[in-house]
């Protein structure tokens, strides 16, 4: 018993004590290293579906990606010809729960002796966000320039905006996004996802929620979604239900 309480207090100096509460159920708790996750994901998930999520860009193994005829970007064009890492779910959506994003941390210091917080600092000191921030549910490739553009902008319908990429018909609003129909199935089964993984530290609005759980409804899985999602248990060790049981209803989860 005593070794044991030596250990778990190494355990909170090292990581800091948001690591006293996380669960680790239901989310990630394999990796945490998000650089690492990312060359995971590049080798033995995104081959399983080689397109971008939001314009089905045709995405090549060294990262390069066909621009789609009549695809266009109004800034960052420099980002259209690779595919970045996109957290469906921002991570400043969740990450603004942890008090080292906010306030900092007394460890947090950089090497002219001045704090910082944000995202470097919940990185730094907080084993939980790296967890949540390396959820291979959570991460989908993108056209750089669409990554950029949308920011952390929540989904909701725009009915007034035009696509902001040309053929690609992905609406970007001032405070808002709308996303093609055919990645609003894929996008409401990641919040969902999220939210029962990570609740509290990941709530959605009432009005987020509804929209979602209608985009489930009216989108349901493809076969591709099912793949991925199995690879990604098998990887991750844990599993995302909003996918995986619409899967094996349909027999899909193979």
């Amino acid at each position: 018993m005593r070794v044991f309480l030596i250990l778990f207090s190494l355990v909170v100096f090292m990581f800091g004590s948001s690591v006293e509460a996380f669960d680790g159920q239901r989310g990630n708790s394999t990796y945490s290293e998000f650089n690492k996750v990312k060359k995971i994901m590049s080798k033995y998930v995104f081959p399983l579906h080689m397109e971008t999520i939001y314009c089905r860009a045709p995405i090549k193994r060294n990262k390069e990606v066909e621009i789609p005829e009549g695809f266009t970007s109004r800034a960052h064009q420099a980002r259209n010809s690779r595919y970045e890492i996109e957290h469906v779910v921002p991570v400043e959506h969740f990450g603004r729960s942890f008090p080292e994003w906010r306030y900092g941390d007394s460890r947090c210091v950089d090497k002219k002796g001045r704090r910082f917080k944000g995202r470097n600092c919940a990185q730094k000191e907080s084993l939980e966000f790296r967890y949540m921030q390396s959820d291979m549910y959570n991460l989908y490739p993108a056209i750089g320039s669409v990554n950029a553009t949308r920011g952390h902008k929540d989904f909701d319908l725009l009915e007034n905006e035009k696509s902001s990429f040309g053929t690609c018909e992905m609406k970007v609003g001032k405070d808002k996004v709308e996303p093609p129909a055919y990645s609003r199935g894929v996008i409401a089964r990641t919040y969902l996802y999220m939210q029962y993984a990570y609740s509290p530290r990941f709530r959605m609005s009432k009005s987020q929620e509804r929209l979602m759980n209608a985009w489930d409804k009216q989108h349901p899985v493809a076969k591709w979604e099912c793949k991925r999602a199995k690879k990604i248990e098998e990887l991750q060790g844990n599993e995302n239900p909003f996918v995986k049981g619409p899967c094996i209803e349909r027999g899909m989860y193979q």
